[in-house]
């Protein structure tokens, strides 16, 4: 019996258990018999056919032992690309009259016929059988047509397209499952999974669209059934037309205004396609150019023209010159620039202020007048105006381009005013004439005093008057007194000590004074020696001396006070007056006499003639009874020193009461007076009920004794007595 795997092999015996059947190891030695095996197949070959590339097919053979004896099967080889044997192929012990069956599978490797053998080695008579195997591989296979494309020089931005035809060359189908592409500006046509039958075709294009002008390079990748993708190389070089010029800008310097320069600019196609130029234009004053035609010019080709410069003033000029064509980065741009050459004069100082100059005097200032042009200037002749003003010899000369020259002005103001002028150059540069504006002030102090005479009246002997005398400059100048002089009797001044300035405009002060000492007119003058005008000033001065005259009076000369209430004062005035012709100084005030005192007039109050102070004299008693032998005492420097005013005056005692209110809403209260204890007159000593709570009894005698009781009253009538207070007035 014979067991191969998977049930493919079938099993011929009638031994169903595997105890009872052979080993299918290594065979055991058996005792020789005297007959043997003969093997036989069902089959002289195996044929598979035709088989898809990757695909496997089996077919089964049967070995049968037609002869005698068990026959060992010992090996079982297969040989041939793509054959093999599917299970086992250990040996086998075939009885005599049983079969085995073996599967055989072809896989071909690859397209074509292929040939192999199965053999099967034995101890039969024919100890070695072999069966001739063979089959035939098919696979399809995908070709493209071109095999890759090469686009070639495309222009920038434009398109080149190409189509590609693909063929299953293949014996058999082939499926395209995708496709792919790569590389800068390539792109193809949908081609959609589909199945070619060998000898089909399919087709797709392919577009080159070059983003600059390097080369490109990239691929279409097909996908097949076959495994591998199909590649299609891809090429392609992005070409452009490129204008440049030479040069690239022009710069034509220094040209004199009114004449011309010129220069040439080369167009040169720097690109790899041509260009086509398509118009041009200029801008910039003083430029122009000439005619460049419409034209294509291939890659290295050139085309020139001119441009042309004319400055029509000594200025900066800036222009370009633009050139439209299909070029990248159309329009070129030539910039254009050059300078007019042009002489330009000017003055350092433009102008000249000489300021205040003091009159008579001279200032000078040198002009520089400096060629600030790029080109010759020739002065011709200058001239000055306006008086006061002077300028050295200019002569006539020409100043190359930065070159100076110079002059001096001078100024010499014969009068206080401000004065001006200029200077003007006649020149070749624009804007001749040149001029320089000319000013200043001839500075002087003027004087003035105010007032310009003093009279001081009449002055006692002794005493002095004074004046205050303003000085003014009125002038623009810095006045400067020099010197202070002074004549006549009793005269002199105070405050001005030389040397004193006086700014323009400005003012000081001083006082003169008259001290005369006899009783005579005096007449004198203070001169001021100064540096303005005039330069000697005189203030007259005059006065009169007067004999000292000082009386002082007093209005009234005596005060009576009356009676004052001890807790009270009293005050009366007292006229002071100063009746002579001098001053009067008072030296002291001073009071005799209990309770009196004085205000308003003290030591140091000063009275000039005429002039009058109020002194005032207060009575305030600290005791009962008259004062006597007071009076004031005014000590002066007056002939009638000191005066005296006569006082007079009486202290007067009282009793001042003060109660608690009472219960009753709306009281009024009586107060009663004895001069016993308990013996208060029947009558009250108020005139009239009091409202408040305080009364004082002011009609009391010294030394006697009051008893003091108060009683409220209402509508309804009177209430009892107070409580009893009593008073002793003092003596006196």
């Amino acid at each position: 019996m014979v067991l191969l795997v998977a049930g493919i092999l079938a099993i011929v015996s009638s031994c169903f258990t595997l105890s009872s059947c052979a080993s299918y190891g290594a065979f055991p030695t058996r005792p020789a018999e005297s007959h043997t095996g003969v093997l036989s197949t069902n089959t002289s070959s195996v044929n598979f056919g035709s088989m898809v590339v990757g695909t496997s097919t089996t077919q089964s053979v049967s070995i049968t032992n037609t002869g005698a004896a068990t026959t060992d099967i010992s090996s079982i080889t297969v040989s041939g690309e793509g054959f093999s044997l599917v299970g086992s192929d250990a040996a086998v012990s075939l009885p005599a009259g049983q079969t085995a069956v073996f599967v055989v599978k072809f896989a071909p490797h690859g397209k074509g016929q292929a040939n192999g053998a199965l053999t099967f080695g034995s101890n039969a008579s024919n100890s070695n059988v072999t069966l001739p195997l063979s089959g035939t591989g098919t696979q399809g296979a995908l070709s493209a047509n071109p095999s890759a494309l090469n686009f070639g020089n495309v222009g920038v931005g434009q398109n080149s397209s190409s189509a590609v035809i693909l063929t299953n060359t293949g014996n058999a189908s082939v499926s395209i499952t995708g496709s792919a592409i790569s590389g800068a500006g390539f792109r193809m046509s949908n081609l959609a999974a589909q199945t070619l039958n060998p000898g089909q075709t399919a087709s797709f294009g392919v577009t080159f669209t070059p983003p600059n002008t390097t080369a490109q390079s990239g691929s279409v990748s097909i996908s097949d059934s076959e495994g591998a993708p199909l590649t299609i190389a891809l090429n392609g070089t992005g070409v452009e037309g490129g204008l440049s010029a030479n040069p690239s800008s022009v710069g034509f310097g220094s040209v004199t205004v009114g004449q011309n320069s010129s220069s040439t600019v080369t167009l040169t196609n720097s690109g790899t396609a041509s260009v086509a130029i398509t118009a041009s234009s200029i801008s910039g004053a003083g430029f122009t150019m000439s005619a460049l035609a419409a034209q294509t010019l291939s890659p290295g080709q050139t085309t020139s023209f001119s441009v042309t410069f004319t400055p029509t003033n000594g200025n900066q000029a800036t222009g370009s010159v633009s050139i439209a064509s299909n070029a990248s980065g159309s329009p070129l741009t030539i910039s254009l620039s050059g300078t007019g050459a042009q002489g330009g004069l000017s003055a350092s100082p433009s102008s000249v202020s000489f300021g205040n100059i003091d009159v008579g005097q001279t200032s000078s200032t040198t002009i520089t007048l400096k060629n600030s042009g790029t080109a010759s200037v020739s002065i011709s002749s200058s001239s000055l105006t306006g008086s006061s003003f002077s300028m050295s010899t200019l002569a006539a000369q020409t100043l190359g381009a930065g070159q100076t020259t110079s002059f001096s002005v001078t100024f010499k103001p014969t009068s206080a005013v401000s004065a001006t002028g200029s200077v003007s150059i006649a020149s070749n540069a624009p804007g001749s004439p040149l001029a320089i504006s000319l000013n200043g002030t001839g500075a002087q102090a003027e004087i003035a005093a105010t007032p310009a005479s003093v009279s001081f009246g009449t002055a006692t002997v002794g005493s002095s008057n004074s004046q205050s005398i303003q000085l003014t400059n009125s002038g623009n100048a810095t006045l400067t007194i020099s010197q202070v002089s002074v004549s006549g009797s009793g005269m002199s001044q105070t405050g001005l000590s030389t040397p004193v300035t006086i700014p323009a405009g400005g003012s000081t002060s001083f006082d003169a004074v008259f001290a005369p000492t006899s009783a005579n007119a005096a007449s004198g003058s203070i001169t001021l020696a100064t540096n303005g005008v005039p330069s000697s000033l005189t203030i007259s001065l005059s006065g009169t001396g007067a004999a000292s005259n000082i009386s002082l009076g007093a209005t009234p000369t005596s005060l009576s006070f009356g009676s004052v209430t001890d807790d009270s004062s009293s005050s009366l005035p007292v006229t002071l007056t100063n009746n002579g012709n001098s001053n009067i100084t008072i030296s002291g005030v001073t009071t005799t006499g209990a309770g009196f005192s004085t205000s308003g007039v003290s030591s140091g109050t000063t009275l000039t003639p005429g002039q009058t102070a109020t002194l005032t004299v207060k009575f305030d008693p600290t005791s009962g009874g008259a004062v006597s032998g007071a009076n004031v005492t005014i000590t002066s420097n007056a002939a009638n020193s000191p005066t005296t005013i006569a006082l007079s005056g009486s202290g007067a005692h009282s009793v001042g009461l003060s109660w608690s209110l009472s219960s009753t809403s709306g009281s009024q209260y009586n107060v009663y007076r004895g001069t016993a204890s308990g013996a208060e007159a029947a009558s009250p000593i108020n005139s009239s009920a009091i409202s408040g709570t305080t009364f004082t009894d002011t009609n009391v005698v010294s030394g006697q004794t009051y008893y003091y009781v108060i009683r409220a009253v209402d509508s309804s009538g009177s209430s009892g007595n107070s409580n009893e207070v009593s008073a002793t007035i003092p003596t006196p």
